[in-house]
């Protein structure tokens, strides 16, 4: 099943797992939107066209990542006039997956999780020592009853903690 829907001023033909980046919508990274300007609906065989759009279609989708493009240079010169002008713009955008299309407007079920990772609990984080501050690391070094110098540069500490750590 496709859909064509509109977002932002701008028609994209989607179907159910593609990743596109539409303008930017403003919402948080893994939260769900749901596009209910759907312009025609297709399953290969008949399409479904709006006029202008169709009744209670609706596509669904997960945000992944909000960011901005790539930057493009405008440049406007006026020749024998001295008059230069340089800009960049770098336009923001929303990269979304598609999770389902519904011709009801029903949102599509969740997927289950794996079982293997649904009983298996996180293990809890520990910072690596070099992602440390120079302070953190001279904390750590105490807590151990490491002896380091507290006036040397953070390598030499982090050296120190690693070597007394073997």
């Amino acid at each position: 099943m496709y859909a064509i829907m509109e977002t932002g001023g701008k028609q994209y033909r989607v179907k159910e797992g593609d990743q596109i980046r539409v303008e930017k919508l403003g919402m948080a990274d893994g939260e769900q939107v749901k596009f209910d300007k759907v312009l025609v609906l297709g399953d290969g065989t008949e399409a479904k066209v709006g006029a202008p759009y169709v009744d209670g279609a609706a596509v669904f989708a997960d945000v992944i990542e909000s960011g901005k493009g790539k930057k493009v240079i405008i440049f406007k010169y006026r020749a024998k006039k001295d008059s230069r002008k340089k800009r960049g713009h770098r336009q923001p955008y929303t990269l979304v997956e598609i999770t389902g299309i519904s011709a009801d407007g029903t949102a599509p079920a969740k997927k289950a999780a794996a079982p293997a990772a649904a009983a298996e609990e996180p293990a809890e984080k520990k910072p690596s020592l070099k992602s440390m501050k120079k302070a953190e690391l001279i904390d750590f070094a105490k807590e151990n009853n490491i002896e380091i110098d507290e006036k040397a540069t953070k390598p030499v500490i982090l050296e120190a903690i690693e070597n007394a750590l073997k």
